[in-house]
């Protein structure tokens, strides 16, 4: 069952998890600046003059092309949001639709299922909060699946950014007042946390997410 879930829900939640945790060092001027381009540029928001504007204040404190690229890939990636929810759906429609009978994988699925995911801790931490989504999407759509792996694993290989920068901004993309995307939060949040993030450092992301315009429009 879908619940409203705000801003303020998502601090809350934020401050039960960060309850003991080391309160940590501020946000560095880079890591608050590309925080500020993630939550511009993401596509719920899409500020294309404060992309702009921090795009520049980027440059200007010695960020170079490949970092801020980086930074707009790794959040670009929040669309596959849809395919977390929707293929959930449908999958469970289908069954629904065909008795409830769930198949083994098939081999070359399987193959697919071993080779992407296998016993990758990241990836678990992604099926226990988004429990069914990678079955459903292999099932529905192998291409799609192995897709996925495949762009969300850009920014990951070229690390122009720490990996706890690239948690930090997509916990910012996934905290944006008109997104508000929880499991999204809690993994991101997770991973920052067992990356080194202190509390301080969480609470200066939520609060740029916070501030975060509304979906502005592109003409």
């Amino acid at each position: 069952m879908t619940v409203e879930f705000d801003v303020r829900d998502l601090r809350m939640l934020a401050e039960e998890i960060l309850d003991g945790v080391d309160e940590g060092s501020a946000l560095d001027q880079q890591t608050r600046v590309l925080t500020h381009i993630a939550v511009c540029s993401v596509a719920t928001t899409m500020d294309v003059a404060g992309t702009g504007r921090y795009i520049e204040e980027a440059l200007d404190l010695g960020l170079d092309a490949a970092q801020i690229q980086e930074a707009l890939t790794v959040v670009s990636g929040l669309g596959v949001h849809t395919l977390f929810e929707s293929s959930r759906q449908l999958s469970s429609a289908v069954r629904r639709r065909s008795g409830g009978e769930v198949e083994p994988l098939d081999e070359a699925r399987q193959t697919l299922w071993d080779r992407h995911i296998g016993t990758d801790p990241y990836w678990q931490r992604m099926e226990d909060e988004l429990p069914g989504f990678f079955d459903a999407l292999l099932r529905m759509s192998p291409e799609t699946f192995v897709a996925f792996f495949d762009y969300c694993a850009v920014p990951w290989k070229s690390r122009a950014l720490r990996a706890v920068t690239k948690e930090l901004i997509s916990l910012a993309a996934d905290s944006t007042p008109t997104h508000r995307y929880k499991p999204g939060f809690l993994l991101h949040l997770k991973n920052a946390l067992d990356l080194g993030a202190g509390a301080r450092s969480i609470r200066e992301v939520l609060d740029i997410a916070a501030a975060a315009p509304g979906h502005r429009g592109v003409g």
